[in-house]
């Protein structure tokens, strides 16, 4: 059945069409109708359908699957169509099957074969584009049909009913749109479009997406383009798509990867858009629970993920990340594309959510994403791990706005972390993997010490062995940190730093530098991560030991050394010093760091932080030699030699200088001596001098203060020493010792505060005296102290003294020493006391000569000492209960004797006062206190309870001792005694009855007393006080004073005290009325006030009369010292409490109006002070300076700020006049100083209104300029919005930073974007070029560079607008006149520059201008000139790449050379490459055009013949070789002689260079092979003629014509016929017809042996031609074998020994 009779057959058949009329048909048509209409609510899926079609359709073996979509203007259907989509797929073609499908509704070929790798499933897909056509048409294998979208006129059905079509269009018309030269696909779909769908159609396919092709596994090439005769009116966007694809199948996973590569090219793009995708392929078994019925034949989830591997292919729109075969409209947010049979929503833009199937899919993608990128990571091969980061970046990082594929996320999240995927650093060749939490980051600045300590040598191999594997340094950076933050890869532990440092000899490997980064580096995280680390415990710190050399320690080692420090000298002078000094002392306070370690930090540029930690953490010393010798003082243990090392070194360093005289002595006084016993002794609080010739052995013996730390020194001092490589002479430390440490001898020795034995017993007179002697010097000296010293020698008994006649020993301070002037009179004045005298006759009466000595050792020498000695005799019996009435008298009289005698009585009084002897009121007590009675202290006896003498015990008799009670302390009359009456205060009986006097006795009392507290507490709360208010409590008066009292009349209700009531003298009392309660400082009353004042303010009850009260007191306030407290004056300045015309204000809220603020109210609500009648009145404007003082603005500058808040401008701008600008400027003056060069955001909100007049009309201010002298050179006032200062007067220019800070543009380059924005609002030239003059020198650039923004001028106000984009710089071969704009025809060199570098104007034609000049001079049927088509070919050469190898491809004519003047563009099927130039000799002489394609003449380096070749032959022009069609006449002419093969052709040599060439590896032939194929060539029969051997060959054109051309070649091989025919070789004439018959021959020889192997023929043929030429000499062939690499093997030999055997 032929296709026709089929198309009949379904009519007749299925649709009645002849027969019976179906009842059904009408409701079958609008069931089609409305299923395709529901089904795809968007006309684009139309597309879909077709592309999904095409993948599912058949293709024959080795076809390159592709689908093809052309656009026509052409109504080949006779329609009425303006535009017909024709659709061209290389499939295999309909067959009968699918006809009767695409025939019916629901009846899908494809159903039930999704196993099978169908992807359509709706079995109505077709019929999708009935909603851009109302007849498609189908041409294939055959058929010839269309359909309609009306009912047919048979059957009245519509849709599926098909029809036969013979014309309109016939498939030549297809032909000539697809192209005459290109065989038609075995499918073309032919659909004229509907007019309302025309623009649609062409936008979806200008829109196609570029990765269509990504996830299809037939489809592998689809174009779009558009054919009009007038290619200008095209409007598709043409696009040409194709992937190709590599396998690599990973079995362990049922999956498989491959890369595709897909490419896009427009017709208008310059970018590149090529982009390699990683896929991978993994199938997964179907979940049980998953199964739908749509699927239920599928048994495998097949899923494939896309991984782009550079910037994906999306033609400007947002790429989609789910695909179903097909692209879905869902944007993941995933850097991957996920591709599975998802189920979709009939609109096919989003797949269903909630659907079970789907549900599965998904399950499955962590999965196959897992298994992707760790093949992806894993695999990389030889790749360097700094490219595996790149990979990372497929993580999907970002979260996505559909939730299941949230959860998508997060399963990858969680298995991923799980995985060895992340790269570890290892510095070596292998790759290491492993998961994200073994894996550590290390901070930035610790990787720059690796990297340099790498550099300097030092093994980093154990990086990773501590734990935590270090992240690969190529990926340890802040650009993948949202990356690792995903994977959860955190810092490494700050416990892996220090196994670093210590596994990798980072210290010791280190140079000084790079060593000292490292400490910066510890240092600067110190306290943030290393503090509580074992960074403490790793040997980081270099120090010099004992021995001079270099070890290592750590803090915590360093900063625990027992009685140790780390130490650097303070000043670098001292580094050696101190270093050769250290190695001294084996207890050395400390080790210092090396010196070139020391030098290092000094000149290091952040040593202030190494330094501070050093001190803080390592608990280090920067230590002067000083310092150092305090710490050695605390470290040096008891080594004899290194005590006195330890004064050889004071000694020296201060010879050297290093320590001052000052620092010295006080290291002295802490050093260690060496005693006389050999023992070091550490505490020492004097030096005695070696007791070898010393004065204080004579008198003391011993060292009797041992154990004072008095140290006797040894011998060892006297000795000169050598240490630290310093000597040290005896002279030198000698003087050292007594000038510095003290050593010393009595009498010049200071001793200790203690005893010493001496003076225990009675000393010689001669001891006696040395004693005196060395008192006398300690005194001279001011050494001798109160003490135990000065005490042993007070009390020892060792003073000879006497009592009447009996002698005997005394201490000092029990013995007197008698003078002839008060002797006697002791005798003649108490008769009970025995005296013991010193013996002075026994010290032969020199002794008197150290009277002051004597006395300072307790003798007594005076006679009131013996007055006290009496008295405490006296005090004794007092306190035995023997002193009686009798006794007390003559105590008096003893005392009023010596005042009648005129001696001082004190002495014996003091010995008296203490005692509890004299009676009174109270009983026995001290005379001290009691009081004598009399009429004095009758008033207060009232109010006290005194201690009065018991004169009933004395009787009147005691009134005669008045003087001498008075000297023991009794009180005598009241003289003013107030605060005895204060101590002894008791309550009165009747406050009411007290008189102004009896308060006044009571406000003495208070001030007199002590401790007033009591009586305070009595009265404060009682009201006894007469005040302005009543009878009040003195805890609720005002003492009223002149000076301030106006404060507390300005409101009533204030309870006030003055003279007038208590006499002026209550004003002495203010203290004492103070403690009781009352208010009596301006301070306290203000603080009333204040609170009353707070009370009224809030209320608002705070009269006119108040206020003006208040005002004139605080007038008269400001002329006295008082000033308001804070408290007081806050509430004064915080209460809104000042009534001004916006209501109740705070003073510094409020404003007293003057003529200045005349100009500002009109443009701003302001709180003025209410000075109407009503309210103050002008009598306020009296009180400007009170005002002022409490904050209200009076100043206009002090004003500023209310205008920022109450500025409010007119609707019309013309409103505002001149001066209200300038007093607003002068205001933003103030603002600015008080703001410190800001405004506040409030003003600059409500100054961004249309209020400033320019050149170009009302504007805001931040759309102004201010024009000053420096735009003059470039501008002109009015080219721009600048202020209009014509207006304003010209020295506005005084207000430019007040402009500046409300945004107007002042500074001249900053104006830049405001006059770029206002350029397009001109059209004259001269103006254009000023201001692009202004924006070249302040280098501006646009944000928005598509923008049209260069004037091209026509004319002399004429010109337009245009983009950068239309316009280049240089046109240098005048080429482009009618495309671009060159701009160095209108613009001055210097904007040229300007115009690149700001607009990305181009300096030159693209080569995409260049092709489409060239498709312009292809239409154009145009004529070049050699400079003209040199130019182009120059720019293709200059840019030859794969873009524009697309580029070049879509030309369609190419140029040839007809003459030397002009050269003509032809179809490129006609042109071809002159690769072979016997042919193109042949060719041109016979061809009436040119046929080969042009080259310079002459020859261009610029465009080599080479290149030219190259490129020509990349977009399909033929080589001449390849286009002939060669022809051998199958009989020969003439007679022909058989001739022995051996004798004439067939040499022994031949054979065996051929066998040499075929044992060659790479042809793989073996012995046998090889020997057939020679064994054919030894079996021809050789003709041998005279008449010559001729070839055809035939040229086709694409008009359908061919070129004729023939050759003579001098020999041909019939392999079939097994005969080589020759032209006679004895015709050979010269070495022209050698070479030639040689190259015949060797051509014809190659080709029969190895027609198998066509790509070796010609490597074989000029080795027969080479061969030929030696005339096949045994040694030459040989030589040339070895030259070519090639040998003859055994097997091989012993064929040519039997081949060959009769020779």
């Amino acid at each position: 059945m032929t296709p026709k009779e089929h198309i009949d057959h379904i009519r007749k058949t299925k649709f009645s069409i002849g027969g019976e009329p179906n009842p059904l048909t009408e409701d079958l048509h609008q069931s089609v109708k409305n299923l395709s209409a529901e089904l795809y609510a968007k006309d684009a899926h139309f597309l879909m359908e077709i592309i999904q079609n095409a993948e599912d359709n058949v293709y024959n073996e080795g076809v390159k699957p592709s689908l093809e979509f052309i656009v026509t203007s052409q109504d080949i259907t006779r329609t009425g169509a303006t535009s017909t989509l024709l659709v061209f797929n290389n499939e295999k073609g309909f067959s009968p099957k699918n006809i009767e499908s695409i025939s019916s509704v629901g009846r899908s070929t494809k159903k039930g074969q999704r196993q099978k790798g169908y992807i359509g499933e709706k079995g109505i897909g077709f019929k999708s584009v009935f909603l851009i056509t109302a007849q498609p048409y189908i041409f294939s294998n055959g058929y010839q049909i269309r359909f309609n979208e009306e009912p047919d006129p048979y059957c009245n059905l519509g849709y599926i009913v098909p029809e036969w079509v013979e014309e309109n269009p016939t498939l030549g018309d297809i032909k000539s749109i697809y192209g005459s030269n290109k065989s038609l696909p075995a499918t073309t779909i032919v659909l004229p479009l509907k007019h309302d769908k025309e623009k649609v159609v062409k936008l979806q396919l200008s829109s196609i997406h570029p990765e269509v092709l990504l996830f299809l596994s037939k489809i592998r090439q689809l174009s779009v383009r558009e054919d009009n005769e007038d290619s200008r009116l095209n409007t598709v966007t043409a696009i040409s798509i194709s992937s190709e694809t590599d396998f690599v199948t990973r079995k362990n996973v049922s999956a498989e990867s491959y890369t595709l590569h897909l490419s896009a090219e427009e017709d208008c793009d310059d970018s590149e858009r090529e982009c390699s995708y990683y896929m991978w392929r993994q199938k997964f078994p179907v979940n049980q629970d998953n199964r739908v019925d749509r699927r239920m034949e599928v048994d495998d989830l097949v899923i494939t993920l896309a991984f782009p591997n550079g910037k994906r292919l999306n033609r400007g729109k947002k790429s989609p990340g789910i695909y179903a075969f097909l692209p879905t409209e869902m944007v993941t947010n995933f850097p991957f594309i996920i591709q599975a049979d998802f189920l979709l929503a009939s609109s096919r833009e989003e797949i269903l959510h909630d659907n079970k199937w789907n549900i599965g899919i998904l399950d499955c993608v962590p999965s196959a994403f897992v298994n992707a990128f760790i093949s992806l990571v894993k695999t990389s091969g030889a790749a360097p791990v700094s490219s595996l980061p790149r990979m990372f970046e497929f993580l999907p990082v970002e979260s996505s706005s559909y939730l299941k594929l949230n959860i998508v996320r997060d399963s990858i999240k969680g298995i991923l972390v799980k995985e060895n995927i992340v790269p570890s650093e290892s510095y070596t060749e292998q790759k290491l993997f492993h998961k994200p939490s073994e894996v550590g980051r290390i901070m930035p600045a610790f990787w720059d010490i690796l990297i340099k300590a790498k550099a300097e040598g030092v093994s980093l191999h154990n990086l990773s062995s501590h734990g935590t594997y270090a992240l690969s340094s190529a990926f340890d950076t802040e650009y993948y940190d949202d990356i690792l933050n995903f994977l959860e890869v955190r810092s490494m532990d700050n416990e892996w730093y220090a196994k670093c440092i210590q596994s990798s000899n980072l210290v010791l490997g280190l140079s000084e530098e790079v060593y000292l980064e490292l400490l910066f580096f510890v240092a600067d995280k110190w306290r943030s991560d290393f503090q509580y680390t074992n960074m403490k415990a790793i040997p980081l710190l270099k120090y010099v030991g004992l021995d001079g050399h270099v070890y290592l320690g750590s803090v915590n080692e360093v900063a625990g050394w027992s009685r140790k420090k780390l130490c650097l000298s303070y000043s670098s002078r001292h580094i050696s010093w101190l270093i050769d000094w250290n190695r001294e002392f084996s207890c050395a306070p400390g080790f210092f760091m090396p010196q070139k370690t020391q030098e290092a930090v000094r000149s290091f540029r952040r040593a202030e932080t190494i330094m501070q930690w050093l001190i803080e953490h390592v608990e280090a010393s920067f230590v002067t030699v000083n310092e150092y010798a305090v710490l050695l003082l605390n470290a040096l243990s008891n080594d004899r030699r290194l005590v006195v090392a330890l004064a050889h070194f004071l000694c020296q360093s201060l010879l050297q200088k290093y320590v001052s005289q000052d620092e010295a002595e006080i290291l002295c006084k802490k050093m260690p001596l060496l005693d006389n016993y050999a023992c070091v002794i550490t505490q020492k609080s004097g030096v005695l001098i070696p007791a070898k010739g010393s004065k204080w052995v004579g008198l003391i013996g011993s060292n009797p203060w041992r154990q004072k730390n008095y140290v006797e020194l040894g011998e060892n001092y006297l000795l000169a020493g050598n240490y630290a490589g310093v000597y040290t002479s005896e002279k030198e430390i000698t003087k050292f010792l007594k000038t510095h440490v003290g050593a010393s001898d009595i009498p010049d020795l200071c001793p200790p505060d203690d005893a010493f034995p001496a003076v225990s017993s009675p000393l010689t007179k001669e001891n006696t005296f040395y004693l005196l002697e060395w008192i006398r010097s300690l005194k001279r000296r001011r050494l001798l102290v109160d003490g135990n010293f000065l005490r042993c020698i007070k009390q020892g008994s060792w003073l000879r003294t006497y009592v009447g006649n009996s002698v005997g020993y005394r201490s000092p301070s029990q013995s007197f020493l008698l003078t002839p002037a008060w002797g006697n009179l002791l005798k003649d004045g108490v008769e009970m006391v025995d005296i013991p005298m010193i013996d002075q006759r026994f010290y032969d009466n020199r002794i008197i000569d150290y009277k002051d000595e004597l006395i300072t050792i307790g003798v007594m020498t005076e006679f009131g000492e013996a007055c006290q000695f009496i008295g405490k005799h006296l005090m004794s019996l007092a306190a035995n209960g023997n002193l009686t009435r009798a006794n007390v008298f003559s105590i008096l009289n003893f005392i009023k004797f010596l005042r009648e005698k005129y001696l001082p009585p004190d002495d014996f009084v003091k010995s008296l006062k203490e005692g509890q002897w004299l009676k009174t009121s109270h009983g026995e007590q001290s005379p001290v206190g009691a009081i004598l009675f009399d009429s004095e202290w009758k008033a207060a006896s009232k109010i006290s309870n005194l201690p009065f003498v018991d004169a009933e015990y004395y009787g009147v008799r005691i009134l005669n001792f008045r003087t001498e009670l008075q000297l023991l302390g009794v009180v005598v009359g009241f003289d003013n005694n107030y605060q005895r009456l204060a101590d002894c205060f008791r309550m009165p009986t009747s406050f009411a009855s007290m008189t102004a006097d009896d308060i006044l006795l009571i406000l003495e009392c208070i001030r007199h007393s002590r401790s007033p507290d009591q009586i305070v507490g009595t009265l404060r709360s009682k009201k006894w006080l007469k005040t302005t208010e009543g009878y009040r409590s003195p805890n609720e008066c005002f003492l009223f004073d002149s000076e301030w009292g106006c404060l507390l009349q300005i409101f009533p209700g204030f309870p006030m005290i003055s003279g007038k009531s208590y006499g002026e003298t209550v004003f002495l009392y203010k203290n004492e009325l103070r403690k009781l309660g009352m208010v009596v400082d301006f301070e306290e009353a203000a603080k009333e006030f204040s609170r009353r004042f707070k009370e009224l303010a809030s209320s608002s009850s705070i009269t006119k009369e108040n206020v003006l009260l208040f005002l004139k007191c605080y007038r008269t306030l400001k002329k006295t010292p008082h000033r308001f407290p804070s408290e007081l004056h806050n509430s004064i300045r915080d209460e809104k409490w000042l009534r001004t015309r916006l209501g109740l204000r705070q003073p510094k809220e409020s404003i007293l109006y003057s003529s200045d603020w005349e100009y500002l109210a009109p443009i701003a609500l302001l709180p003025f002070i209410d000075d109407r009648e009503e309210n103050y009145g002008t009598a306020i404007q009296e009180y400007k300076e009170e005002l002022k003082a409490i904050g209200v603005v009076v100043e206009f500058n002090e004003g500023s700020r209310f205008v920022a808040a109450g500025l409010s401008f007119p609707q019309n701008p013309t409103d505002i006049a001149p001066s209200s600008v300038r007093s607003l400027l002068e205001c933003i003056r103030y603002i600015l100083k008080d703001q410190v060069d800001s405004l506040p955001k409030e003003f600059l909100v409500r100054t961004n209104k249309r209020w400033l007049k320019t050149y170009m009309g009302y504007r805001q201010p931040n759309e102004c300029l201010l024009f000053g002298s420096e735009w003059e050179a470039l501008l002109q006032c009015d080219d721009a919005s600048f202020i209009d200062d014509k207006f304003y007067g010209s020295d506005l220019t005084a207000y430019q930073k007040e402009l500046s800070a409300i945004g107007v543009v002042v500074n001249i380059a900053n104006g830049c974007q405001l006059l770029a924005e206002q350029l397009q609002h001109h059209s004259k030239f001269v103006v254009i070029a000023r201001i692009y003059m202004y924006l070249e020198k302040y280098d501006w650039k646009p944000k928005n560079k598509a923008s049209n923004c260069i004037w091209i001028p026509c004319g002399d106000d004429g010109g337009q607008w245009v983009s950068p984009e239309v316009c280049v710089l240089y046109d240098k071969d005048a080429l482009f006149g009618l495309e671009l704009n060159a701009l160095e025809k209108y613009y001055d060199k210097k904007l040229l520059a300007f115009f690149s570098m700001a607009l990305d104007v181009r300096k030159n034609p693209s080569v995409d201008d260049y092709c489409r000049l060239w498709r312009t001079w292809e239409n154009s049927e145009y004529q070049l000139t050699p400079a003209e088509c040199s130019a182009f070919w120059i720019c293709i050469v200059k840019h030859w790449n794969s873009k524009t190898k697309d580029l070049l491809a879509e030309i369609v004519k190419l140029p040839v050379n007809r003459d030397m003047d002009g050269i003509f563009l032809r179809n490129k099927q006609d042109v071809f490459i002159p690769d072979d130039l016997l042919l193109m000799d042949l060719f041109e002489k016979s061809s009436p055009d040119p046929i080969f394609v042009w080259y310079p003449q002459p020859s261009s380096p610029s465009m080599p013949r080479a290149k030219l070749h190259e490129i020509y032959g990349s977009i399909g022009v033929q080589p001449i070789s390849k286009s002939v069609q060669r022809s051998e006449s199958s009989t020969l002419d003439g007679e022909f002689k058989e001739v022995s093969p051996r004798e004439v052709l067939i040499k022994r040599d031949l054979i065996r260079l051929i066998l040499g060439f075929l044992s060659d590896p790479s042809i793989d032939m073996d012995a046998n092979k090889r020997q057939s194929s020679v064994k054919a060539l030894l079996d021809v029969n050789v003709f041998e003629t005279e008449e010559l051997i001729s070839v055809s060959y035939t040229l086709s054109l694409s008009s359908g014509k061919s070129i004729n051309v023939t050759s003579c070649e001098m020999i041909r091989w019939e392999r079939e016929s097994s005969k080589i025919f020759i032209q006679k070789l004895e015709r050979l004439s010269g070495q022209k017809d050698r070479i030639q018959f040689a190259t015949y021959f060797a051509q014809a020889i190659a080709e029969g042996l190895l027609w198998e192997k066509e790509d070796r023929i010609a490597e074989l043929s000029e080795l027969i031609k080479l061969g030929w030429l030696l005339e096949f000499e045994e040694e030459a062939i040989t030589f040339l074998l070895k030259t070519k690499n090639l040998q003859i093997f055994m097997e091989d030999e012993e064929f040519l020994k039997s081949a060959f055997s009769t020779e």
